[in-house]
């Protein structure tokens, strides 16, 4: 199972460049760990076979009118499952998990203006899904792409790893464009000779379109991997009232906390949602009581341990 893998210093560091460039070549992580080219991909294989390891393209949906959800279903145990299998076969959703022992779904969807008035109308109507509520999120202040549990390198590392930053522009993306994006999402590391070939396009041309899509922001390249692989066996979900006053500045605050992979505004009854990863249920016992607490400004809490991760990237 991919928790029983135990990690070393070279697999933390290889997490941590890919974290930084998703599609860096083997040879400049060899390069920077010290270690052979060979070695490098062997154990990216590994990681890959044996502890879940994926890198995906990730569509940036707001350049092309989406806006990003966060969605909770409340449901009996019996049909969480199959719902929540059933949500993440759907492209435009991830983040997908069970919460609170079988009885509620949480989601992500980057969604076309009212496409998600028609999600949760193909939501199944019974008397087994209790209650769904829809959240739009309004800005985030941090995300899964930057979080620290995968952070192992030093900054001189960092620094000669770290791919120049990418601008945030409209770029046309055409369909061929479109056939990349899709292949990527599945792989973000597909060598690029096999994307030519399952594209119909010529190995030079595919450089120069994710170059250029990069680039100008339409697609970043993540590390999926599960949480508990690296140590940390209790997930949960926040939702936090904050007065409006007061709500950046206490986003920017949980976003400073290693144990926070996403923190963003919402609309809603709740205006700010989290999601946290700790060593254990002590831990996060002391995270809540501790450094949540410390966040007088914070009117009202709710939490939901994670159980079983569906679909996240």
């Amino acid at each position: 199972m991919a928790e029983s893998v135990v990690l070393d210093g070279l697999d933390r560091g290889l997490l941590h460049a890919l974290q930084l460039d998703g599609r860096i070549p083997f040879a400049r992580v060899a390069e920077v760990l010290g270690v052979s080219e060979t070695t490098v991909a062997r154990r990216y294989k590994r990681l890959r076979a044996m502890a879940g390891l994926r890198v995906v393209g990730a569509v940036n949906g707001v350049l092309f009118g989406r806006s990003a959800w966060t969605l909770r279903l409340r449901c009996t145990p019996d049909v969480a499952l199959p719902l929540a299998k059933a949500l993440a076969k759907r492209p435009d959703v991830s983040w997908v998990h069970v919460m609170s022992g079988g009885a509620e779904i949480s989601c992500h969807a980057q969604l076309p203006p009212g496409e998600e008035i028609l999600l949760l109308e193909k939501l199944p109507r019974s008397g087994r899904v209790l209650g769904v509520s829809a959240h739009s999120v309004l800005s985030a202040f941090s995300l899964p792409s930057d979080w620290s549990g995968l952070r192992f390198l030093g900054e001189e590392q960092v620094s000669r790893l770290r791919p120049p930053e990418s601008s945030v522009a409209r770029v046309e993306v055409d369909g061929a464009d479109q056939a990349l994006l899709e292949l990527l999402a599945g792989d973000g590391r597909m060598p690029y000779a096999e994307l030519a070939g399952r594209t119909k396009l010529g190995e030079s041309t595919v450089r120069r379109r994710l170059d250029i899509l990069r680039h100008n922001g339409v697609v970043s390249y993540q590390v999926d991997i599960p949480a508990a692989v690296l140590g940390f066996g209790t997930q949960a979900r926040l939702w936090m009232t904050v007065p409006p006053h007061a709500l950046t500045e206490v986003g920017r605050r949980l976003a400073e906390h290693e144990e926070t992979s996403f923190v963003a505004a919402t609309t809603g009854p709740t205006n700010l949602v989290a999601v946290v990863a700790c060593r254990d249920s002590g831990e996060f016992y002391r995270y809540l009581t501790e450094r949540v607490g410390a966040l007088r400004k914070i009117t009202s809490l709710e939490t939901a341990v994670l159980m079983r991760t569906v679909k996240q990237g």
